[in-house]
């Protein structure tokens, strides 16, 4: 066999697969079916280019050629920054939107149990000493005191991982521990409400309510909102079991439970967040109402981001789920 002739003979058809290779995703119904039968006939050439005609210089052209053709027709995996875009632009605010119903009624419930913790341990001496001693009362609330120390007791960027990590684990608990009907979620929501309104309680009793808001709010807008949407998100994971929407159990599961692995990993960021808040600006030497005003920024910024990007992204369509070429196929179910 002549390559010269081959060459001749097939130049036409290589040339045509080359443009259309070149012009990926554009491509029509009709010139995707011309590219997927091109690209076996080239990869038809080069097998008998390779066996009866072995010329290196073709053979490389060939070979270039029928790889970038494999993988127009088959696809190739989003860039990872592409990935991560969608991740933060799509998925985890529509996933956050979504759970709204779940995470706001979490949070004004744990609000108001705090709060009126806050004010029968504040207004009632007799309460307080159930919580601890006059003196340790005074050692902890005083300026200087164990509940503003503990804000610089460590070096901010080691405090800031441990804080992160704490509150991450918290986070994680909540969403993981949901399946078991939300209950392991109720109780890690009282055990953090009990813990503020305690503190706040004793601040208040010795007229530092004022000083103790100082401190919670600059970071702790955004850490509970986090742990709200955690519970919430944990607790809609719980009612699936219950009630998986007349879906098969297993399926609603799989896809409630891809969601809650997209909260968790985003509210890492989120928590980050809020660590550094905690590490850098609660302790720091600003007034109150810069502190505050810190915090505020955030919480504002967060919620924007879930009512405003995640609305629209719920509103195209997606849920927070994987891509469907990641979840997995589904048995057919009977209506």
């Amino acid at each position: 066999m002549d390559i010269d002739v081959f060459v001749a003979a097939h130049r036409a058809e290589w040339d045509r697969l080359a443009a259309l290779v070149r012009r990926g995703g554009a491509l029509r119904g009709a010139e995707a079916d011309e590219l997927v039968r091109l690209y076996q006939r080239t990869a038809t050439h080069l097998s008998i280019v390779r066996t009866e005609l072995p010329d290196p210089a073709l053979i490389g052209r060939l070979s270039t050629l029928v790889a970038r053709a494999r993988s127009a027709v088959t696809g190739t995996h989003s860039p990872a920054w592409r990935e991560i875009g969608l991740f933060f632009s799509r998925r985890f605010p529509a996933a956050l939107y979504l759970g709204w119903r779940w995470w706001v009624p979490a949070g004004l419930v744990f609000v108001a149990v705090s709060s009126v913790i806050a004010i029968w341990i504040g207004t009632n001496p007799d309460v307080q000493a159930t919580v601890a001693a006059p003196d340790e009362i005074r050692e902890m609330t005083k300026p200087g005191g164990a509940y503003e120390a503990y804000y610089s007791s460590n070096p901010a960027g080691s405090f800031a991982a441990q804080v992160w990590t704490n509150n991450a684990w918290v986070a994680a608990s909540c969403l993981m521990f949901g399946v078991l009907l939300g209950l392991p979620v109720i109780y890690a929501l009282w055990a953090n409400a009990l813990n503020v309104g305690v503190g706040g309680g004793l601040m208040m009793s010795v007229g530092r309510g004022d000083v103790f808001l100082g401190l919670i709010a600059p970071h702790g807008l955004l850490e509970l909102t986090a742990v709200f949407v955690a519970a919430g998100i944990g607790l809609k994971l719980g009612w699936t079991v219950i009630d998986p929407r007349g879906k098969p159990r297993p399926q609603a599961l799989a896809e409630q439970g891809r969601a809650v692995a997209v909260v968790a990993l985003g509210l890492a960021c989120v928590l980050a967040v809020s660590g550094v808040i905690e590490a850098f600006v609660t302790p720091s030497g600003l007034p109150t109402w810069a502190r505050i005003g810190i915090g505020v920024v955030a919480e504002v910024a967060f919620l924007a981001y879930v009512f405003i990007l995640g609305r629209r992204a719920a509103r195209a369509g997606e849920t927070g789920d994987v891509d469907a070429k990641y979840a997995g196929d589904t048995l057919p179910a009977a209506a």
